[in-house]
């Protein structure tokens, strides 16, 4: 790190924790095959801080990651003034002049890491490259387990086994925190759920209205959203899905067609070779004699 300033009140704050490593420990780690590609430079935690803050006009080499637990406090970067709140955090860019503090009326706990490596910037950019304020997050206790496991692996020899430990922790938690939108959204995607829905219906004939409804939307919106999404209408991603499954079985039992057709919900076999051999390429005999 650098242009490091020193706290307001040099004996620190009660309770605090912080690890800053050394130059001989840095070697260290650019020299590791995988850790060097994300790494805290320095991790800490200052409760109730009322006069921490830090000026530094030509930034650091690392990015600063900054979580307010509870409490108020600023940053003050690019002509911008963010306020952090509890249960909000920011990242600081690297070789980003910046100002940050607590707030004198409530003060801030803070958990705050520097951080580099070639992940970096992908973190940064996930988390706050386009955020005008101070991120959300909701508050989760593991996440408090993950940083403090952090400055107890940094307190330790830093053996490779820690200095490994310590680069999963902190890819594990900035992960946690860059990507919740992109699982959340995965999760709450309708279109995802109703695919969910039909691999678990592969033995039935479901019909369209039947996934529309199932979905909460008409029809047309379902079958124009289904097709954006996945390049199929709803029906033949149903019959994929259904001639997939088939694939399996012709491999791994000693199903019959009939038995087969009956597992992944077709009432005639001659339907279901024609839509096997139009999927596949060759009937379900042949392909049961090439690859069983």
């Amino acid at each position: 790190m650098n242009n490091l300033t020193k706290p307001k009140i040099k004996e620190g704050f009660l309770g605090q924790n912080m690890v800053v490593l050394s130059s001989d420990q840095k070697e260290k780690i650019h020299t590791h095959p995988f850790v060097h590609h994300l790494f805290p430079d320095a991790i800490g935690y200052f409760p109730n801080a009322k006069y921490h803050s830090r000026s530094r006009k030509n930034g650091t080499k690392e990015y600063i990651f900054l979580y307010c637990l509870e409490g108020e406090g600023w940053i003050k970067m690019n002509g911008k003034t963010l306020r952090l709140t509890p249960n909000t955090a920011f990242i600081i860019p690297e070789n980003t002049g910046h100002k940050y503090g607590s707030s004198l009326k409530e003060a801030w706990s803070i958990y705050w890491i520097h951080f580099s490596g070639d992940y970096a910037a992908t973190f940064y950019k996930r988390f706050s490259a386009l955020a005008d304020e101070a991120v959300k997050i909701a508050f989760d206790e593991n996440r408090i387990t993950q940083l403090n496991e952090i400055i107890q692996l940094l307190e330790s020899d830093l053996s490779d086994e820690k200095m490994e430990l310590t680069h999963f922790r902190l890819t594990t938690f900035l992960s946690s925190l860059c990507y919740v939108n992109t699982l959340e959204n995965t999760i709450e995607d309708k279109i995802s759920l109703s695919v969910s829905f039909m691999k678990t219906h592969l033995n039935e004939s479901l019909t369209i209205e039947i996934l529309a409804h199932q979905a909460c939307y008409s029809i047309s919106r379902y079958s124009e959203l289904f097709k954006q999404k996945t390049g199929y209408s709803p029906i033949q991603f149903f019959i994929r899905l259904k001639i997939q499954k088939s694939c399996e079985y012709l491999n791994f039992t000693n199903l019959n067609i009939k038995e087969i057709c009956k597992e992944v919900g077709f009432d005639d076999p001659y339907y279901f070779s024609r839509m096997f051999k139009k999927q596949i390429g060759i009937s379900p005999m042949q392909y049961k004699k090439v690859h069983h």
